[in-house]
């Protein structure tokens, strides 16, 4: 036993020998046979690699211009909110302005009707109440000639009067 563990440490020379041989002959055949597979799938894969970064770095770009393109889009549609609440806003101040207007404009009317009628009416009431003064002041005066008329003598006088004094008038 102590042979086969010496043999281990320190190999004969034919040992080696086959072992370098069957090395190089297994490099050979591997060169031959399997190096250039391994080296174009390692090509491949490079390149895929390699690929795969493009990929991630136009995505990254391309999220980019969609963000930028999506913050413009944003703003866009926040100034035609803005604008949109602006024209609203100016349309309901054109609208309570014109509702004011034509409010005023129609209480000027009502009260110039209004005014219209009270003053027809004042009218109407300074004119009754002339009728009702001239009706009593006839009857009133009717009765005051119908008393003094009862006495003859004042009769004649009284006609007498009225004469001269249409007589004066026609001169």
């Amino acid at each position: 036993m102590i042979l086969a563990s010496n043999s281990l440490t320190t190999p004969e020379l034919g040992t080696i020998v086959w072992t370098t041989l069957i090395f190089l002959m297994l490099l050979v055949i591997l060169r031959a046979f399997a190096w250039k597979p391994i080296m174009q799938a390692i090509k491949a894969r490079e390149e895929s690699i390699k690929g795969s970064l493009e990929s991630a770095e136009e995505a990254r770009r391309e999220m980019e211009r969609l963000k930028a393109d999506n913050e413009a889009i944003m703003a866009e549609a926040r100034s035609e909110r803005d604008e949109l609440m602006k024209e609203a806003r100016d349309a309901r101040d054109k609208m309570i302005a014109e509702a004011k207007k034509q409010a005023k404009t129609e209480a000027d009317k009502m009260i110039q009707k209004a005014r219209t009628g009270i003053e027809r009416e004042k009218t109407m009431a300074i004119n009754d109440i002339r009728n009702q003064i001239a009706s009593l002041s006839v009857e009133i005066a009717e009765k005051i000639l119908n008393e003094k008329l009862k006495e003859g003598n004042e009769q004649n006088k009284l006609i007498a009067k009225l004469l001269d004094d249409m007589d004066l008038k026609e001169n």
